[in-house]
């Protein structure tokens, strides 16, 4: 494809939004056609989805929660990534199926191989060009994002023992597919967005 996909991921709190914003701006001043986009959403299905599965006061056990994911993932693909790429566009989105080894595999404990060969079917085996993981503690992560007893999102009221699970997923993760990039999201926000600049600039080969 003419097109170039990358994914941000890692523990709740690391700065995601804010350093996918920033890339976008960049990328656009350097004249790349960019969408913004994420996971679960993207699209009106996977926004009425995602409203689902962060609702906190709804009990969903992993498998139907990992099958919610993959049908916001089978939509997004298909509406808005695809499309984009198709067209030479850059693709950013907040999450993708790396998420969903590190939450619903390590962190909710589903088969590793199952949650793998799932994602393969409805993604048609599309991945990332590049995947940066934006690696912090997940004790430092949630206490930015406030008192998980005020938290309105349901992944995040998670325990922190389901939070560093994920965290040990996004980097064995990393740890095996060369396409990923571990950042430190310790670094002051300006430090990391020239940081992220610099490593999409390379795998882009701009």
């Amino acid at each position: 494809m003419a097109g170039f996909f990358i994914a941000f991921e890692g523990p709740n709190g690391v700065g995601k939004s804010t350093q996918l914003r920033r890339l976008a701006v960049t990328l656009r001043q350097q004249g790349w056609g960019t969408i913004v986009t994420r996971e679960p959403g993207g699209t009106p299905v996977g926004e009425a989805i995602r409203d689902v599965l962060l609702n906190p006061d709804l009990e969903i056990d992993p498998l139907p929660e990992f099958l919610l994911y993959l049908a916001s993932r089978a939509q997004h693909v298909r509406k808005v990534i695809l499309p984009a790429l198709e067209a030479g566009q850059v693709v950013l989105t907040d999450r993708f199926a790396g998420a969903s080894i590190a939450y619903q595999g390590h962190g909710r404990g589903l088969n590793l191989e199952f949650v793998e060969g799932l994602n393969r079917r409805v993604t048609g085996g599309l991945t990332p060009d590049l995947t940066l993981l934006l690696n912090l503690d997940p004790a430092v992560g949630l206490a930015r994002v406030g008192d998980l007893r005020r938290n309105e999102d349901r992944l995040k009221r998670a325990d922190l023992a389901f939070h560093q699970r994920a965290r040990d997923g996004f980097l064995a993760v990393a740890a095996s597919d060369p396409s990923w990039v571990v950042l430190d999201a310790l670094l002051p926000e300006e430090e990391l967005a020239l940081v992220i600049w610099e490593t999409v600039r390379e795998k882009m080969g701009s």
